[in-house]
This record gives C-alpha cells, sequence and structure tokens, in this order.
C-alpha cells in the first residue's frame, strides 16, 4: 500500500488514534491530520497551574476497557501508569456531603437504603417499592424517565443526575437508557427489575476484581494529556503529517479518491487522498460528509452537544489536604458547578508537584444550560471557590493561581434514540467508499471508546484501499 493517501480530519484522540492505527495497517501510506485547533491533542490538554502542568479537560481513562492502556503501552507509557488514590467520592445536595452509596449502577442504588440520608426515609421506600414499567414495551426512552417510573423521582434527581452529569454534562430526562445504560436497557428488557439490575452489576464487578487490585480508573503520571502529546511526537517521527490551526472547510469526491479543501475560500489549498477519516464534532461532520451521505448529515444534526468549562485551582497548602476525591452535585439543588476533583488528593503525582500548593478543579455547564458559561473567568473562579469552600463547610484558602478552560460544544448527547440514530448515519456512510467516520459522537464518550472508534476507521478505510487494489503509488 506504499503511495496511499489518507487524510485524517480532527486532530483529538480518535483522529490521532486513527492516524496510529493507519501506520500498522497501510505501511508506506501517508498520513495527513488536519486540525482546527491550535496543537493536537482535543480534550486531552494540559496547561500550567502555579507553575505545574495539569490537566485541564479529561484526566482520567476507564481502565477496564483496554484500549487506552493499550495504546499508552504501545507508546511505551507503561512506566507513567498511575491510578488515583483510595479515596472516596461524595454527592453534594441538601447542604451537605454524602458518601457515594456503594454498590450503584450509575446512580441505580442496590439496595436502596444504602442512599439514606442522601435520600430521605420516604425516598428509600418509594425506591425500595420498585414499580413496574406500564408504558409498554420500549425501544428507547430516557434515563431519568424510566428510573423515575419505576424507583422515584429522587433516585433521579440526587443520583442518577449527578453521574450522566459528570459522563456526559448531559439531563437524565433526556439521555438515552439504551445508549447510556446499555447493560441496564438489555437487563430490564429482559424482564429485570432495576434494583436487580443494579446488584448484579456490582456482584459481577465485585467477582472480577476479586483478588486483583486492579483500579476501575487510570492515569498518567503528569498527566493524562501526555497521551496525545507523546502520540503527537511519534506520529511526527514517522512521517506524519500534522496541520494545526487548519480548518477542513470541504470533502469532495474525485474519481475514486477524495479532495480535502483548506485554507481561506480566495487561496484555498487542496489535499488529494484516496481515504478520509472524518473525526470531528457532528455539526462539523454533517457539513462535509453532506455532498456524498445526505442522511449521514441530516441524522448528524440532530446530535446535540454541551459545552462546559474547567476551573483550575492552586491553593496553599496550609490548610490541610482535602478530604476525599471529590463530590458531584445534583442539578436540582440550584449551584453553579456540577462537580469538584480534588486533584492532590486523587493523584498522588499531583501532591508531589508542589509541596506548598494542593490542587483542585470543578466544573461547569450542563446541557441546555448556557448561562453560566457567559461569565467571565474571574467570575467563575470566585464561584468555584465559594461553592467549594460552602460544600467543605470551610473557607479554601488562599488562591494562589487559578485557570479556566472553556470547552465549547465539547460533549455529545446521547438523547434518545440515538443508537438508531449512529446506525443510520454508519448505513449512509458505508455508500461512500473511502469515507470513514470517527469520534465521541457514536458509540461512547469516555476516551477508550475514542480509540477504539478511531482505530476502526482506520482499519475499514485499510481494508477498502486493498480491495480498491492501492493508492495513489501502485
Amino acid at each position: 500500500m506504499v503511495g496511499s493517501r489518507v487524510v485524517v480530519i480532527g486532530g483529538g484522540i480518535s483522529g490521532l488514534t486513527a492516524a496510529w492505527q493507519l501506520l500498522e495497517s497501510l505501511p508506506g501510506a501517508q498520513v495527513t491530520v488536519v486540525d482546527a485547533a491550535d496543537r493536537p491533542g482535543g480534550k486531552l490538554r494540559r496547561e500550567p497551574v502555579a507553575g505545574v502542568a495539569l490537566d485541564v479537560g479529561a484526566e482520567s481513562v476507564l481502565a477496564r476497557r483496554p484500549e487506552a492502556l493499550a495504546l499508552m503501552s504501545e507508546l511505551g507509557l507503561d512506566d507513567l501508569v498511575v491510578h488515583p488514590e483510595a479515596t472516596t467520592a461524595s454527592i453534594w445536595s441538601r447542604g451537605q456531603l454524602h458518601p457515594m452509596p456503594r454498590g450503584t449502577l450509575m446512580g441505580i442504588p442496590s439496595p436502596a437504603a444504602s442512599a439514606r440520608g442522601l435520600l430521605s426515609d420516604a425516598e428509600v421506600a418509594r425506591a425500595e417499592g420498585e414499580q413496574p414499567w406500564v408504558a409498554g414495551d420500549f425501544n428507547d426512552v430516557s434515563v431519568g424517565d424510566y428510573v423515575a417510573a419505576r424507583l422515584g423521582d429522587a433516585v433521579v434527581d440526587r443520583l442518577v443526575e449527578p453521574l450522566l452529569a459528570g459522563v456526559y454534562a448531559g439531563q437524565a430526562r433526556s439521555l438515552s437508557l439504551r445508549a447510556c445504560l446499555p447493560q441496564v436497557h438489555a437487563a430490564v428488557t429482559a424482564g429485570a427489575s432495576l434494583t436487580q439490575a443494579a446488584a448484579t452489576s456490582a456482584q459481577t464487578s465485585a467477582l472480577s476484581s476479586a483478588g486483583s487490585s486492579a483500579p476501575v480508573f487510570a492515569g498518567l503520571d503528569g498527566g493524562v494529556g501526555r497521551l496525545t502529546e507523546t502520540l503527537s511526537e511519534r506520529l511526527r517521527s514517522r512521517g506524519v503529517t500534522i496541520l494545526s490551526s487548519t480548518i477542513a472547510r470541504e470533502v469532495h469526491r474525485e474519481g475514486s479518491g477524495w479532495t480535502v479543501v483548506t485554507g481561506a475560500r480566495p487561496t484555498p489549498t487542496r489535499l488529494a487522498a484516496d481515504a478520509v477519516v472524518v473525526a470531528v464534532p457532528a455539526a462539523a461532520a454533517a457539513r462535509l460528509v453532506a455532498p456524498h451521505a445526505v442522511e449521514a448529515a441530516t441524522a448528524l444534526r440532530e446530535i446535540e452537544y454541551a459545552s462546559m468549562a474547567i476551573v483550575t485551582l492552586a491553593v496553599d497548602a496550609a490548610g490541610g489536604p482535602l478530604p476525599g476525591s471529590g463530590f458531584l452535585v445534583p442539578a436540582v439543588d440550584g449551584r453553579t458547578i456540577k462537580a469538584s476533583t480534588f486533584s492532590s488528593t486523587k493523584w498522588r503525582w499531583t501532591a508531589d508537584a508542589a509541596d506548598d500548593l494542593v490542587f483542585l478543579r470543578a466544573s461547569v455547564g450542563r446541557w441546555g444550560e448556557t448561562s453560566d458559561l457567559q461569565r467571565p473567568d474571574e467570575e467563575l473562579v470566585a464561584i468555584a471557590v465559594a461553592e467549594v469552600s460552602e460544600a467543605l463547610g470551610h473557607q479554601l484558602p488562599r488562591v494562589v493561581d487559578a485557570h479556566v478552560q472553556r470547552w465549547g460544544g465539547a460533549l455529545p448527547q446521547y438523547t434518545v434514540g440515538h443508537v438508531d440514530r449512529v446506525a443510520r448515519i454508519r448505513a449512509a456512510v458505508d455508500g461512500a467508499p473511502g469515507l470513514e467516520l470517527a469520534g465521541a459522537a457514536y458509540e461512547g464518550v469516555g476516551i477508550p471508546a475514542c480509540i477504539a472508534s478511531g482505530r476502526a476507521a482506520a482499519r475499514a478505510v485499510a481494508t477498502h484501499l486493498r480491495a480498491r487494489g492501492g493508492g495513489a503509488g501502485e
């Protein structure tokens, strides 16, 4: 396949992984990554806070999926893999911090009594008296509507909602049960109760980790942003061209190949390609694929996104360590922040980075709630300090430095019907051989899922080009 030309549009973890996989699946191919951002990496990004490089986007990966750890290993980062310290998370609700109930499945408690305190006695009793689903057979419903009908509104508002907000920055009564909690959807479709599904998940998790110290999450010493930094360096060293601050405006079909148009309209640059991987958010992907897969573009435009901001604080260590790994905040309580992570408690490398400082972060922004994100940086910092202080019950120590990272349109919303929507997108794009999609918009928003998406797109490109009989140089 020497001489095959592939353009990857999008320099986040999905696009970079696609480029990495292409080097293996198409030895000798000419690979170009086109990225609109100032540097590759997408939501895996580090910035200096009080002189220490810290993650200002994603800060961990799910270790019980293999893709992220496998990529780290391929890049020679095994010695840098770290896991969170054995600390507990909380939910800040009704004016106090409550320990996260054990044995929950995305907030669904088993048993319900484990959430007592966070839930009132009456709310626990309602959850224990699980009601049948009476709306008939279903292909998909929202997580919030389904859980509320069976266990009560409080389980959704106080438990499920903050956990889903942490993953999707979404709202439980909009997000798809089938897409966001596939194991629950499968269990209840087979006739199980919600509490049974949560209990089974907890038991399975316990059995899989019995006799093993393997944690649920992992990171890298120095931050997971090092993953895309290392990956970008390795790609460049192996001949991959990465064009940052470059917007792909159009994708044209040229015979059996493609042309990607970048640059200003008066002086466009045209990149010839035998195949194209589109690894950008849904709206941008819709614009690029519309001339070639109308139905895919239509469905892509249905995928909405939530924006958010991460406020990172460096405070004086004189106040002592912070309790646990952090806390989640239910939307029903009306706070501005939706979560806070005590980075110096959660990650030992962060604590070791500066003995005189404690690092923490707070996140702001849920789907459909944009007014808070219009506030200036200094106001978001002040709100984060005030609300974290209130949750802790005492004033945070002096703030030495702060950083606000805004992620506009960061997280796709897997709303009701998402699985069928993605199936329509995939089917439509199949009619444009040599064009593949990757990214968080489809089968998972986490880093491992995005890595899997990028690899799958690259392998599909390789299969197509082999079937076609090679690229420009053959």
